[in-house]
């Protein structure tokens, strides 16, 4: 079988290092906000050309604290797309807030062109969303968030490791949130996620945030290192470190991992490009990281539905825009004709095998049945 995803290889690959670094983690006694997060979040920082980070319980949370540090609430709007994982849109309503959707780019980012006209007075924060691997236009989005005092959010949940004029995702806006939800290019083996930040006054706010709003959160002996005094409001959000741990040992194989990624894209490109499937283009100054890669065709579901008899199974990022959902469409008006590409795009993009222990042998056989069908 040939999984759009699998885990299982790599973990064989890295299966005595990760069972030495749990057990490390069982035997040295503190289980949650010890040292191996304190590593990790000023590695994962650094990495990420951040000053501070936050180890949070996963990237909903995340976005959701970032919002709340940010001031961002109830009678506010934030900006962000419809072609994104639901949570995207959960942290805004969550924080209290209203969504403002708009279109996107040929990409199948954040349309730049489009954000200024969805800016009303109240406008509070943008939240880009860096799908399937690579950067929205971050100078754009930043020069239109000091013209109208915004907040800018990153969604990066699905860009670890990729560049806009070389810098990172999430170093560029107010807050970067990452998750490290398994299938993600940089995923742990259960939940996670992680807010950057270059503001120390939002990180010294998020940090209380993520911990019931208390100041003090190290543990010495079983015993609270400080008052167990809440000084805000806030909620409830660790990355514990057993992941904390995981994560370190895999930090270090995260730029090959990406590299491997644009190796398997860069096939697919070439032998599929003379094919009737629309294939994904990298953005201008993109270092596409490739968490998923995302094709097109009329016959998707045809597609789909014959490859499953090859014991090929893909999937679909994302068949329904959020904005159509039942939960979420009060946010735009019924005929939604402001998200024209976004509904287009929705009704034949699929993905096609993507990750590192991918082997050429699975990748071909992939392009060859894919070939076969159309």
């Amino acid at each position: 079988m040939i999984k759009v995803w699998d885990y299982l290889k790599e973990y064989e690959f890295l299966r005595d290092d990760i069972l030495k670094a749990v057990d490390e983690v069982f035997k040295g006694g503190i289980l949650i906000f010890g040292p191996k997060l304190e590593e990790f979040e000023e590695k994962f920082s650094k990495y990420n050309e951040c000053k501070f980070g936050i180890g949070v319980g996963n990237c909903t949370d995340a976005l959701y604290i970032a919002l709340k540090a940010c001031k961002i609430g109830k009678d506010d709007e934030v900006i962000t797309v419809s072609n994104t994982a639901v949570p995207t849109v959960t942290a805004i309503v969550n924080a209290g807030a209203d969504v403002r959707f708009v279109d996107i780019d040929k990409y199948s980012l954040m349309d730049v062109g489009k954000i200024e006209q969805a800016i009303t007075k109240k406008t509070k924060a943008i939240i880009p969303v860096h799908l399937f691997g690579q950067v929205c236009d971050m100078n754009k989005i930043m020069e239109l968030a000091k013209k109208y005092d915004l907040k800018v959010i990153e969604d990066c949940a699905q860009a670890h490791g990729a560049t806009y004029y070389n810098k990172k995702a999430g170093s560029m806006g107010d807050v970067g949130c990452f998750s490290f939800y398994p299938t993600k290019i940089f995923g742990a083996y259960g939940d996670g996620g992680f807010i950057t930040t270059n503001d120390n006054k939002l990180y010294d706010k998020m940090h209380r945030i993520r911990f019931l709003g208390m100041e003090k959160k190290k543990m010495s002996s079983g015993h609270w290192n400080g008052k167990y005094y809440a000084i805000e409001h806030g909620t409830n959000s660790r990355l514990d470190e057993v992941h904390a741990a995981i994560l370190l040992k895999k930090l270090e194989y995260l730029d090959t991992w990406i590299d491997r990624r644009r190796v398997i894209a860069k096939r697919y490109n070439k032998e599929l490009k003379d094919s009737e499937i629309s294939l994904p283009l990298e953005a201008p100054n993109n270092k596409h990281a490739y968490y998923i890669y995302v094709v097109g065709h009329k016959s998707r579901d045809h597609i789909l539905a014959e490859l499953v008899k090859k014991n090929i199974h893909l999937n679909i990022s994302y068949p329904w825009p959020i904005h159509i959902m039942d939960a979420y469409k009060h946010f735009v008006g019924s005929n939604c004709t402001h998200l024209k590409k976004t509904e287009e795009q929705a009704k034949k993009i699929f993905s096609l095998p993507m990750y590192p222990t991918l082997t050429d042998e699975e990748q071909g056989t992939v392009i060859q049945e894919l070939k076969k069908l159309i």
